[in-house]
């Protein structure tokens, strides 16, 4: 892992440990949840798709937005036509919380994804729990055995599963678990940079039935349409929707609608 992803994962064991019920537990909750939605259906759906994000902060900007009402966000981001929501509830460097996703999940009808940092298995039956419809796994910040076994679990408990990878060592290590969704990050996560090259270098090498996401830095039609190009299916935008005057707008502007 890089330091700062190696810092940030530091903290959410921390906050784990510290919110962490017996696992028989959890895995009761996770049984009574709502029925999962289909993110992946969501996603396969004729053009290119959004995943809009409710996002406060983020380690590399700062705060962006104090989203006091992430409903209503929701739902503006639903009207206008995004496939997916995901919500932010790593609390420490992205502002997120639980509760956001509880709440945002019980407005929309669209599916939800979990965007946090699952690197313990009792945070996949918490997934499931809050109700989310697709959990985010981190190539870098886990093991083959852990991406593995978190993968089965949580496909096991119904949800879908966005890989997220950032080169091409990582594309080669998510292949082996044969996954649905493969999301392509743009940032560095040794240094918080954007790659400006990543959609044009890392997307063309994962495999055309795997459904390809291309995440972080996209602010422009072009960069949209140059992820497109790359073989990108959806796109998952935060920072660009929670700063625009009208989110709406912006969702269409990046679609080219």
């Amino acid at each position: 892992m890089s330091s700062a992803l190696e810092s940030i994962v530091a903290g959410v064991l921390e906050d784990v440990a510290s919110r962490q019920i017996p696992i028989d537990e959890i895995k009761k909750l996770a049984s009574k949840a709502s029925l999962p939605r289909d993110a992946y259906a969501a996603l396969n759906k004729s053009g290119t798709q959004i995943i809009a994000e409710i996002k406060r902060s983020s380690p590399s900007k700062g705060a962006l937005a104090p989203i006091l009402d992430p409903v209503a966000l929701a739902q503006t981001y639903e009207n206008a036509g995004a496939a997916i929501i995901s919500v932010l509830t790593e609390e420490r460097k992205f502002g997120g919380k639980s509760e956001d996703l509880v709440l945002v999940r019980e407005s929309v009808k669209i599916p939800v994804l979990r965007k946090d940092f699952i690197v313990t298995q009792f945070q996949v039956y918490e997934t499931r729990a809050l109700g989310a419809d697709l959990m985010l796994l981190i190539v870098a910040a886990l093991s083959d055995a852990q991406m593995k076994d978190y993968y089965t679990l949580a496909t096991d408990l119904g949800m879908n599963v966005l890989i997220e990878v950032h080169d091409e060592s990582e594309i080669e290590r998510a292949l082996k678990i044969s996954p649905k969704i493969i999301g392509v990050n743009a940032r560095n996560l040794k240094t918080l940079e954007i790659n400006e090259r990543a959609f044009e270098d890392l997307l063309p090498l994962i495999p055309r039935e795997i459904l390809r996401v291309a995440e972080s830095g996209i602010s422009t039609r072009e960069q949209v349409r140059q992820a497109e190009v790359s073989g990108a299916k959806a796109i998952l935008v935060g920072e660009t929707l929670v700063r625009a005057g009208d989110p709406a707008v912006a969702i269409s502007t990046l679609l080219g609608k």
